[in-house]
């Protein structure tokens, strides 16, 4: 628009002088013109002037176009330093000012007529006026003026965004202690952020897909959201003692130390009933009369399980030394049995059993190995109770014991196998036997005293018709 205003003025000027030259010509004694030629003249005379007004205008736009006015949205932390940069390419000393988004001067060139010791100049030239703003707030944010003083004004915008850390999370559950197989819901919350904070859930090192989630503005500045995300997990007896972790994610944190900061965990704690196992420790292989046996029980369960012993259908015998492990010195066959290590607490109770055999002198042969079976009584609680793996243990056969070889057993079974062959031969001759015979017909009666084959074939005619005579009767 002021580009226009100055041209309209130039060319106002040039028809006022050009008018004047006109009438001057007009009334200047001892001349005489023709009025066809004046209007020629006058005419010639304002094209002339047009041509000039419109070659200055257009050096003018050549010269502001190529002074190109550029600057940079900038993006900061609330808290740290912001830089506005106005730079301009091909200057011709055109005066730079920034302004703020309410159109107030920040700078004016090197000049700041606004009183905000937060803004310091950085840098000033003809080809940049650079300014810093500390110490930023929500309040700065918005459209920042650079404006270059050329015919007409040029100005570029670079726009403030302030970045709003998220407040230290809390994390919450429904249920402080839980039994194994029950579900829990934990609930993370973190205010005062901008944008909106992301939330994510680890069990352990393991990451977990959050059940619900909520942004809500918070109510003391409306730039600012609050997130809230709940977390859902079904519970087992491998989980107790993991933390649940809920860890906070913004644009704003970078550092590692601040992203650290930016978390809450809570640590399961999982009941869980007694798994129990019996473990022989002395002696190693098989049980002989005179050693001494000692079982060792293992239960691990939430509450601490206690431990109990019996025997079953029998009395532990009076020797025995009860504790958490059985011992049972002096070994002998009255010893044989079942033997229950019992381990219960508040969520239920289980079992394991073991079944002892002695023997009575180091060349007795072993009998058939038998084997220790661990046993679950159903939980008191609804809960799902944990997988218990029986445990297998020989009372009559160890591992370190060498094998010796067994020739009463090979004996019995070559004996059994010849048995059986002969059984078989004898039922295959029974069979060959009963279906074995001669079978004699007629066809040929007579032909036994033929002296040769047309003999015999007459003879046997003869005696098929012989035969055919006899009849018998029946009264």
């Amino acid at each position: 628009m002021r580009g226009r205003s100055s041209a309209a003025t130039s060319l106002g000027s040039a028809l006022h002088t050009s008018r004047c030259m006109f009438n001057m010509a007009f009334t200047m004694p001892g001349v005489s013109v023709s009025a066809a030629a004046l209007s020629a003249s006058h005419h010639l005379l304002c094209l002339a002037v047009w041509a000039l007004i419109i070659g200055k205008g257009a050096a003018q736009e050549i010269e502001v176009d190529s002074q190109n006015l550029v600057t940079d949205d900038v993006v900061v932390v609330e808290g740290e330093v912001a830089t506005i940069s106005c730079r301009v390419k091909n200057n011709d000393d055109s005066v730079i000012q920034l302004l703020n988004p309410s159109r107030q001067t920040i700078y004016f060139r090197d000049v700041r007529p606004l009183k905000d010791n937060r803004f310091q100049l950085v840098n000033f030239s003809s080809s940049e006026l650079r300014v810093s703003l500390s110490n930023v707030s929500l309040v700065d944010e918005g459209r920042y003026v650079c404006q270059l003083y050329t015919d007409p004004p040029q100005e570029a915008f670079a726009t403030i965004t302030v970045l709003v850390p998220p407040d230290t999370p809390t994390i919450d559950a429904n249920k402080d202690i839980v039994s194994d197989g029950e579900d829990v819901e934990f609930t993370c919350s973190t205010t005062g952020s901008k944008p909106a904070a992301e939330i994510k859930w680890l069990k352990g090192d393991q990451e977990m897909q959050e059940s619900t989630g909520k942004v809500e503005e918070d109510p003391r500045e409306e730039k600012l959201f609050n997130v809230t995300s709940k977390l859902v997990l079904k519970v087992s007896y491998r989980d107790d003692g993991l933390p649940v972790t809920c860890q906070v994610e913004h644009p704003a944190v970078k550092e590692l130390q601040t992203m650290k900061d930016l978390q809450a965990q809570r640590y399961l704690d999982v009941q869980f009933k007694p798994q129990v196992k019996i473990t022989p420790s002395y002696p190693q292989g098989l049980m002989r009369e005179g050693d001494t046996l000692e079982l060792v029980c293992t239960a691990n369960g939430k509450p601490q399980p206690k431990l109990t012993w019996q025997r079953l259908d029998d009395e532990i015998p009076d020797r025995a030394i009860l504790t958490d492990n059985l011992v049972i010195e002096s070994l002998n066959k009255t010893d044989n049995g079942t033997y229950r290590c019992k381990a219960f607490n508040d969520v239920g109770e289980s079992y394991a059993d073991y079944v002892l055999f002695v023997y009575d002198a180091p060349t007795t042969t072993p009998p058939p190995t038998t084997t220790t079976t661990t046993t679950t009584i159903p939980t008191i609680s609804e809960a799902t109770p944990p997988t218990t793996e029986p445990s297998v243990h020989d009372s009559r056969a160890g591992t370190e014991v060498p094998r010796s070889v067994d020739h009463a057993v090979i004996g019995g079974v070559v004996a059994v196998v010849v048995f059986a062959i002969l059984c078989l031969l004898i039922v295959l001759g029974r069979y060959f036997a009963r279906h074995k015979g001669t079978y004699f017909t007629h066809e040929a009666k007579g032909a036994d005293d033929a002296a040769d084959a047309d003999t015999a074939i007459i003879n046997a005619e003869g005696g098929q018709n012989n035969s055919d005579e006899k009849k018998e009767y029946f009264i």
